[in-house]
């Protein structure tokens, strides 16, 4: 990624995330910078931010009311919001699923460049990443570097507990475990 790219998905970030505080709905950062604001590494293509379905409309109209183009494309879990010549996505489901207001309430108030904001928990993103594979998507590497960076802040038991009828969730938990990244399996039963 070009260092004016990289800077451009940085100021959107900040310039989303302050109007998100501003509207006082709940929110939290998500996918890849929540990674990398965690100390995972930089993601190179959009800002995540999630928030609670039912306030989508709200959340899209306070960004119009701040200047800012929000744009909605052909999938009904997000919309865009383009700023500069970034791009900003705030989801309503992760994975397939709703966003729950729990997700947004575990979220760690962290200061992500010079900005503090709500962060979703280390465990709620790698449980995002790890239902978003399937057999079109699962390269693991980047799924392995997350989980290095992060795993001392990941609650793997419920990474495996909410991604048990994932297969390729299986897969990445077995060579993580291997790789010594993680502790073995859980007990069966």
């Amino acid at each position: 990624m070009s260092e004016q790219t990289r800077d451009g998905l940085r100021e959107a970030l900040k310039r989303v995330a302050v109007v998100l505080k501003e509207s006082g709905m709940p929110f939290a950062l998500a996918g890849g910078y929540a990674s990398w604001a965690r100390g995972g590494p930089e993601p190179e293509h959009d800002v995540d931010f999630a928030i609670a379905q039912d306030d989508a409309a709200a959340v899209a109209d306070a960004l119009r009311d701040r200047g800012l183009q929000v744009v909605q494309p052909p999938e009904d879990w997000l919309f865009k919001v383009l700023t500069d010549d970034s791009t900003v996505d705030v989801l309503f489901r992760l994975s397939g699923s709703v966003v729950e207001r729990d997700v947004l309430a575990r979220a760690d108030e962290l200061e992500v460049l010079s900005v503090l904001m709500p962060v979703m928990s280390a465990t709620d993103v790698v449980v995002a990443r790890v239902n978003a594979m399937d057999e079109h998507s699962c390269d693991l590497a980047p799924h392995l570097a997350v989980a290095r960076s992060l795993r001392e802040q990941v609650d793997w038991e419920r990474v495996r507990a909410e991604t048990a009828d994932n297969p390729f969730a299986a897969a990445l938990l077995l060579l993580l475990e291997r790789l010594g990244v993680i502790d073995g399996s859980p007990p069966t039963g």
